[in-house]
């Protein structure tokens, strides 16, 4: 069974309506390839296109919480799940899809626009993506802040709500704000920086405090964060994950594909039905109480 924490699929949704979630040849991530990989809880996230002028934001990010409805919950043997519980009462040919926010840029400042979400089934926040906006400062904002006033309400919602703060694409002030704020933090789709030096990864300071604070990382299939040489293989999949493991992650860490989101893909790992390549490799290198973890219940055992 699989937990993928990041797929971006809603967004190709919102930008061709047409595509189909069975089977297109468009999407790394369709129903045949979860049936076909073992995929049992898949995470969408709503991330709003930079091209979306700020006014319709919002409006673009309920259009994509329909296309969950429209184009994901009406897939044969396709659940809604937004708990441990719900995920638990999967029968064993169901598939579980649970709906996430990349970015708050969509709320603006307006607290009532992520309980709307929130209320609308969103189980996971990432405060910004790679760059400004009023909660915080994202990794490439040359800024660097952490997290306002309204950022910090934000995170006090999510823990109220019972709901992951994400902390992929935070700049590293952001990232120890919320490290100090909340209570349920992951990073779906983020990889080690010792390995990998794009400011997108985490230092060993940021890994280590993840684990501390009961959090799980999301290894994530961007070639561009898994090799400083802007192409990977499984095997440097491998590596990220031995890294945290090393830390002290081997309960912290899962993985976040970033499926739908990429352009390129690592070679074995083209799309979501090539994930039984990667959990080839793992049964040879981990029992199978540990790849069970790492592809299913760390993240399973951190929901609400």
């Amino acid at each position: 069974m699989i937990f993928d924490a990041h797929c971006d699929v809603l967004m190709k949704l919102w930008l061709n309506k047409h595509l189909s979630v069975k089977d297109s040849s468009a999407l790394h991530v369709t129903l045949k390839g979860l049936e076909k990989a073992g995929g049992k809880v898949q995470l969408f996230a709503i991330y709003i296109p930079e091209a979306v002028p700020s006014e319709h934001q919002f409006d673009v990010a309920l259009e994509m919480v329909q296309l969950f409805h429209t184009h994901i919950l009406t897939l044969p043997n396709v659940k809604w799940v937004k708990s441990r519980r719900d995920v638990a009462n999967l029968e064993e040919d169901e598939i579980g899809a649970m709906l996430t926010l990349e970015g708050c840029d969509a709320i603006g400042d307006n607290l009532v626009r992520l309980q709307t979400l929130l209320s609308l089934g969103v189980r996971s926040v990432g405060l910004t993506w790679n760059y400004s906006n009023a909660l915080c400062d994202g990794i490439l904002e040359p800024r660097g802040a952490g997290l306002s006033t309204f950022g910090r309400t934000v995170v006090k919602e999510n823990n109220k709500r019972l709901v992951w703060t994400d902390v992929s694409h935070l700049s590293v002030k952001g990232f120890w704000d919320t490290i100090e704020e909340a209570e349920f933090v992951v990073a779906t789709h983020s990889n080690a920086y010792k390995l990998c030096s794009n400011p997108r990864n985490l230092n060993d300071e940021q890994i280590e405090a993840l684990i501390k604070k009961n959090g799980v990382i999301g290894i994530t299939f961007v070639p561009q964060f898994l090799s400083d040489h802007n192409r990977a293989t499984i095997g440097d999949v491998l590596k990220h994950l031995d890294y945290i493991c090393g830390k002290g992650g081997e309960y912290a860490v899962g993985f976040g594909s970033d499926f739908d989101g990429i352009e390129q893909t690592v070679q074995g790992l083209g799309s979501y039905k090539e994930y039984e390549n990667l959990i080839n490799e793992l049964v040879k290198h981990y029992s199978a109480a540990q790849v069970d973890r790492f592809l299913f219940h760390n993240f399973v055992n951190r929901l609400h």
